[in-house]
């Protein structure tokens, strides 16, 4: 059952509008309260991302361009997700141009598990006689891995921007930021190498921001400093792309310029991640470095179709794990061994927005079981997973994110172990579901300045949400259901076309003539002629029913 929402206002409008009133809304809740601090937020440059300090990069670099300098065996060793095959692309393509010998290795997550493994580093020695492995996007839980490593007479760098364990692994050098995605350590790293060994790449280093940007916005990490630089900039590199693998994804995806957080975060990033989830990430890695169109456009369509067959999977997994989701516990614990573990963790994220609590759903196996949580703000899902860490095999992740292996058997002492620590830090405060509204708006002020105004604080995202906007008493003059089964709500509302995605079961309950609160982001309408406006609804309220009361 999905919670209400509480209506939250951050600031009142002035009774009397100066030219800049909306503008100085804004940056007032985003706390750039100095025009140093406004500046810096909408104008963010490459020093802003150089200025993150990340631990032993210099041990890093050192390590990797001895490697480069020796003519030694290298291995990137990724994630697969979307974050880490951006990483892994910006550190092989760097390596490879400054004339090592690399190649990128993709564990398969079915066959290899999450991270590095053993069995992953033995086949690179065997296969490849690997000298030196540079994780991307993980290894900072991999104490037993290393230490295997090592002993096969194998160097590793690790780079990784999750939250370290209190039992941390001893590579050659942890290069390590919780500010960044990985890709974002990567890049950074990369810089370093760089500037270090042949400054004139800086510029198709640059280029690269394209990638570390989609793996900020698909990683979801907050979009302040640093991240907001490398979305900012990477955006722009978007917009004028030379990379293949980019113009396919768009083209396979019929996405339409510009390129914003909302294409990266919704279709783009899931073909990425749809490889990883259900088949091997080895493909959209191929993708991201493909030198040829043609390449990359067949790539691209392998992609949208396997991202096809992940959204079935993913579809029928939520309607079932719905039905198990027990009302009265802290923390929703579902488990079933027809769930693929690749969807998992979009089934923890879609119970979350419907029950607004934290939720782990696990895919079960005979022995082990792989178990994905999401959390909600103010608790911090990896923490409270690490304090039951005696019945896992492994864990890591976020404070909103997390993953873990559990052997089957303790699921159930799991399940309680975590509801029990629950109890202690989730409150009623935590569980209330707000709508963080900038400010009330009249209906005059919904027009195409106060939208321009709203869309230089873009990009959207974690940390810097599109602006949300509250109206009250405006009347409905039209309203009907769209979309299969009218799962969407369509307004026409004071002269005003506006659309409630997933809101349909409105559609009941509002006549023309009723007045409405109403909460709502102000977009363009791509679909009407130039110049309208569209509202996009996320809650409504029934204020009174017109000439029907």
């Amino acid at each position: 059952m999905t919670r209400a929402y509480e209506w939250k206002i951050r600031a009142k409008a002035p009774d009397k509008k100066s030219p800049k009133w909306l503008l100085e809304i804004l940056a007032k809740n985003r706390g750039l309260d100095t025009k140093k601090k406004l500046n810096e937020f909408l104008n963010p440059t490459l020093e802003i991302i150089l200025n993150v300090k990340l631990s032993q990069i210099e041990k890093g670099r050192q390590r990797i361009v001895t490697a480069i300098k020796k003519n030694q065996n290298i291995a990137i060793y990724c994630d697969y997700d979307a974050d880490g095959l951006c990483a892994a692309a910006i550190m092989w393509e760097t390596l490879h141009d400054l004339g090592a010998k690399v190649m990128p290795y993709v564990p398969h997550r079915i066959t290899e598990g999450y991270g590095l493994s053993k069995q992953g580093i033995l086949k690179l020695k065997k296969e490849q006689n690997i000298d030196l492995i540079i994780t991307v996007d993980q290894g900072v839980t991999a104490v037993e891995q290393v230490r295997y490593a090592k002993e096969l007479g194998i160097d590793i760098v690790i780079t990784d921007h999750h939250v370290l364990p209190k039992n941390q692994p001893q590579p050659t050098a942890l290069v390590h930021s919780t500010e960044l995605c990985g890709a974002g350590v990567s890049w950074r790293l990369a810089w370093e190498i760089v500037e270090s060994q042949k400054p004139s790449y800086k510029d198709q280093l640059l280029e690269k921001l394209e990638l570390a940007a989609l793996a900020t916005v698909a990683d979801l990490v907050p979009l302040i400093g640093a991240n907001r630089a490398i979305v900012k900039l990477g955006l722009e590199q978007i917009a004028k792309t030379k990379r293949p693998g980019i113009k396919a994804l768009i083209r396979a995806s019929n996405i339409t310029w510009p390129v914003t957080t909302h294409e990266i975060g919704h279709i783009i990033a899931p073909r990425i991640n749809a490889m990883g989830r259900i088949e091997h990430g080895l493909d959209s890695l191929r993708l991201l470095c493909a030198r040829s169109q043609n390449k990359a456009d067949s790539l691209a369509q392998i992609l949208s179709k396997t991202n096809t067959r992940r959204q079935d999977l993913t579809t029928k997994a939520i309607n079932h794990a719905r039905s198990l989701v027990e009302e009265e516990v802290l923390i929703g614990v579902v488990q079933h061994d027809t769930w693929h573990e690749g969807v998992i963790g979009l089934v923890a994220s879609r119970l979350v927005e419907s029950f607004y609590r934290p939720m782990i759903v696990i895919s079960r196996g005979k022995k082990f079981s792989k178990g994905s949580a999401r959390s909600i703000p103010g608790f911090n899902i990896i923490e409270a997973i690490r304090a039951s860490s005696q019945y896992l095999v492994d864990a890591g992740g976020h404070p909103m994110a997390a993953g873990f292996t559990i052997e089957t058997q303790h699921i159930e002492v799991f399940k309680d172990s975590i509801n029990k620590y629950a109890r202690k830090i989730i409150t009623e405060e935590i569980l209330a579901r707000r709508l963080e509204i900038e400010c009330e708006l009249e209906t005059d002020d919904i027009n195409m300045e106060n939208l321009k105004t709203a869309e230089i604080f873009e990009p959207f995202g974690v940390a810097n949400p599109q602006p949300l906007f509250m109206t009250k008493n405006m009347t409905v003059k039209d309203v009907r259901g769209v979309g299969p089964e009218s799962i969407h709500l369509k307004l026409y509302i004071d002269s005003i076309n506006a659309i409630g995605f997933h809101l349909g079961e409105f559609r009941s309950q509002i006549r023309p003539g009723y007045k409405i609160d109403l909460v709502y982001t102000i977009a363009e309408d791509r679909y009407a002629a130039n110049g309208t406006i569209q509202l996009k609804v996320k809650d409504l309220r029934i204020n009174h029913l017109g000439n029907h009361s």
